[in-house]
């Protein structure tokens, strides 16, 4: 084969990923992270082997909760690598959407490990096992304490900005309502509770204080079906709370408009539309790249005499301040105004051969049309009574028989005659040729009728 000395050598995806870790690795930044990782896996293997040895699944469920912290660590990285990557050929709008789909991911892994939990809750109310309390109540507070700590201390963007965009959970809506409540009745509250809180915070304790009161009703009465009870509300509850911020993530991933910005989107495109030179606003398109980015294409149509590079100015001054990654195609008018000749009109431009002549479709054959009329010709019917003057057709005037029978004694004779001695019969007119004549029934009309003034025949 063909041998390339200067070709660099392909790298494996392991040695791709190994060389992005360390692109990573390289800013302090990322270190916090990477000892809130290590400490987090730690913690996830002491509390599944307390999972084991208690034989808890809601301690099972709650630790699910801890593997999710996990993910949002690894999503904080890839925000951190983001940050460093610059826009490439390959990918011209930046990495910003590789945080979404962590996103998107991380919160899909966490409703499938509660599709889970609620599964194995299912098969353990046929068969209640059951519940070791030792070291129920120890794992429920190193959970809650690891994964407030690991919420309150690194500050994961992504997660931040889908928390506060996404709609509320229904665990977010209840807790507001009784927030509303205790703090009309202590006000000082408001800061904490309202207008609504950390959904993670509220989960993390939300699903301790289940842990609680399972290990108290054990303790007190042995009733172990609590403990499936908990696992099932710990499931919805996280089922609740991370399938909002799927919905939002996966809408930028399909590159949808934000909802809460498409009335600014149209105020904006009504201002573009009245700038000076621009005569239309169309092929407008605005997508979410990132969390907080927007993009856009636009086509602005503009006169013949306007100037592109201040439209095109104007344009991006006014959409850059909501989008910021912005196209604009500036075209200029393109309709052509008819032009007039004035030189003379030469000589064969009346020359039908030179031109091309559309031809008209003919017409049925002759021998299907009647010698009378311009119509068919029909065996089973009667001769027609009326004949026209069918426009396109050069035929005469036809004389139209009249049949009636009137008593006048005037010397003519009346009645009907054949079709061929009709139309060789008739009056002639001067300057209308032998074959016209008039519309009438007379046929043998005498050639000397009336007198003149003086007496005499008239001719």
């Amino acid at each position: 084969g063909t041998i390339h000395l200067f070709r660099k050598p392909q790298r494996s995806l392991v040695g791709k990923l190994t060389h992005e870790f360390r692109l990573v690795a390289a800013d302090r930044r990322s270190w916090k992270i990477l000892l809130f990782g290590a400490i987090n896996l730690i913690c996830i293997g002491l509390l599944l082997m307390w999972c084991s040895s208690t034989n808890s699944i809601a301690l099972t469920a709650y630790t699910y909760l801890t593997i999710f912290d996990l993910f949002s660590l690894v999503t904080c990285l890839i925000s951190y690598w983001v940050m460093m990557k610059k826009p490439s050929p390959v990918y011209s709008f930046g990495f910003e959407r590789f945080e979404v789909l962590a996103v998107f991911a991380s919160t899909v892994l966490a409703q499938l490990g509660a599709l889970f939990i609620l599964k194995e809750s299912a098969e353990r109310f046929l068969e209640q096992p059951e519940i070791h309390t030792g070291r129920l109540l120890v794992g429920t507070f190193v959970a809650l304490f690891f994964n407030l700590f690991t919420m309150l201390s690194i500050k994961n963007k992504p997660f931040a900005y889908v928390s506060e965009a996404a709609s509320t959970s229904w665990l977010q809506e209840h807790v507001a309502d009784l927030s509303r409540s205790i703090c009309g009745i202590i006000p000082g509250l408001s800061s904490i509770f309202l207008p609504r809180m950390n959904p993670f915070v509220l989960i993390d304790i939300a699903g301790a204080l289940a842990l609680c009161i399972t290990y108290m009703l054990i303790e007190i009465n042995n009733y172990f079906a609590v403990d499936t009870a908990s696992a099932i509300a710990i499931a919805l509850m996280t089922f609740g709370t991370m399938y909002p911020m799927s919905v939002y993530s996966g809408k930028v991933l399909l590159q949808t408009t934000p909802p809460h910005v498409i009335g600014q989107l149209d105020k904006l495109l009504r201002e573009v539309s009245t700038l000076d030179g621009v005569l239309e606003v169309r092929n407008e398109h605005f997508w979410t790249l990132g969390f907080g980015t927007l993009a856009g294409s636009v086509h602005v149509r503009i006169r013949r005499d306007a100037n592109e590079q201040m439209v095109l100015a104007h344009v991006t001054n006014r959409l850059y301040t909501l989008v910021s990654t912005l196209t604009v195609q500036i075209f200029k008018d393109d309709w052509i105004r008819p032009t007039l000749s004035s030189v003379p009109i030469a000589n064969n431009i009346l020359n039908l051969p030179d031109h091309h002549i559309i031809p008209m479709p003919s017409l049925k054959a002759a021998d299907n049309l009647n010698p009378v009329t311009s119509t068919p010709a029909k065996p089973s019917s009667p001769p027609p009574e009326f004949s026209f003057n069918t426009p396109g057709k050069n035929m005469s005037p036809v004389i139209l028989l009249n049949t009636q029978t009137k008593p006048y004694g005037l010397g003519f004779n009346h009645g009907s005659a054949p079709y061929s001695s009709v139309l060789n019969q008739g009056l002639g007119i001067p300057g209308m040729g032998a074959a016209q004549g008039f519309r009438t029934g007379f046929a043998n009309i005498p050639s000397r009728y009336g007198t003149n003034a003086r007496g005499q025949p008239r001719p």
